[in-house]
């Protein structure tokens, strides 16, 4: 399993488009309000079964006491989920991420048991984890769209991570990408 975070604010990604020629076309953005939607994303790989997309979102809204972002205690519960999820023990590969690597969790890993084996990448490795393939796919997704808050840019980036957890030939694509192999152990 392959592990990343991703984040997107308000303010609307850059992209291409068709239009007839000389007519430029534009969508009105006004980034009113501020906030926040951080994503974390699994990459789930086992040989012999199709690849599997977990994720959660967590939208921060500027609110005293909020978190801004993925905190330790949220990595514990989508990695309980997962593990209920997938059935099995998990081999986990991810960044350095201060919440990854404090001692807190750290602590908790090892209180796991035998089901949770963890693997660091190596300093600034985007290249090596096929996690962040989900985020490029996804910034293209939500070209063209204005909306007019966090919340909806929430509910946005759920509708177009939800096909990808379908599609297994995308999420393999994804790993083929950084030169690794899925293969059976046989």
């Amino acid at each position: 399993m392959f592990a990343d975070e991703s984040g997107q604010s308000l303010r609307p990604p850059k992209g291409r488009t068709w239009a007839r020629k000389g007519r430029t076309p534009v969508l009105p953005a006004a980034y009113s309000g501020s906030g926040r939607t951080s994503i974390a994303g699994l990459v789930c790989a086992k040989p012999g079964e199709r690849t599997r997309l977990i994720y959660r979102t967590l939208t921060y809204r500027r609110r005293k006491n909020e978190p801004k972002g993925f905190g330790v205690e949220h990595f514990q519960v989508l990695l309980q989920a997962a593990h209920t999820q997938l059935g099995g023990p998990i081999s986990l590969v991810w960044d350095s991420l201060p919440e990854h690597v404090s001692a807190e969790m750290r602590t908790w890993i090892a209180a796991q048991g035998d089901w949770l084996l963890v693997y660091r990448l190596p300093p600034y490795a985007p290249d090596l984890n096929p996690a962040e393939g989900i985020w490029s796919n996804l910034r293209t997704r939500l070209l063209n769209f204005t909306i007019d808050g966090i919340d909806q840019l929430t509910v946005l980036i759920r509708s177009r991570l939800k096909p990808l957890q379908y599609r297994s030939d995308l999420l393999d694509g994804f790993i083929a990408e950084t030169g690794l192999v899925i293969s059976d152990p046989a």
